[in-house]
């Protein structure tokens, strides 16, 4: 199974961007699929999550601002961001919990990560 990410770059405050992540490979079902990210010297954060039922979760810090979607038939998950500030600034993530064959155990995978610069 493989993640594989587009639509980072620079923008500037106050402007938008829209990440995709697709996962392939051999998949069953896909039970969720979510965005972090990790700014230098800064762990790991949660941004937002879709499970497949379409709910979401986001951090408060993105809340208003971030939309997280997903489209089922593509294995693809979006992330809208507007209004982006330069405290967004980080390497973005896509995670996908993943149940690769029927009765299988599920595995979380990640992407190799697209970096968001905004810049003031």
């Amino acid at each position: 199974v493989q993640l594989v990410e587009s639509g980072g770059g620079l923008v500037q405050a106050g402007g938008s961007l829209r990440l995709s992540c697709t996962a392939s490979g051999s998949i069953f079902s896909i039970l969720a699929m979510g965005w972090y990210r990790q700014a230098p010297g800064i762990e790991r954060e949660l941004v937002a999550t879709i499970p497949s039922d379409g709910s979401t979760n986001y951090a408060d810090s993105v809340k208003g601002r971030f939309t997280i979607s997903r489209d089922n038939a593509k294995n693809t998950v979006y992330l809208q961001m507007n209004s982006l500030t330069p405290e967004d600034t980080a390497v973005y993530y896509c995670n996908a919990l993943i149940v690769v064959h029927t009765g299988g155990p599920t595995y979380k995978y990640w992407g190799q990560g697209t970096q968001v610069t905004v810049s003031s």
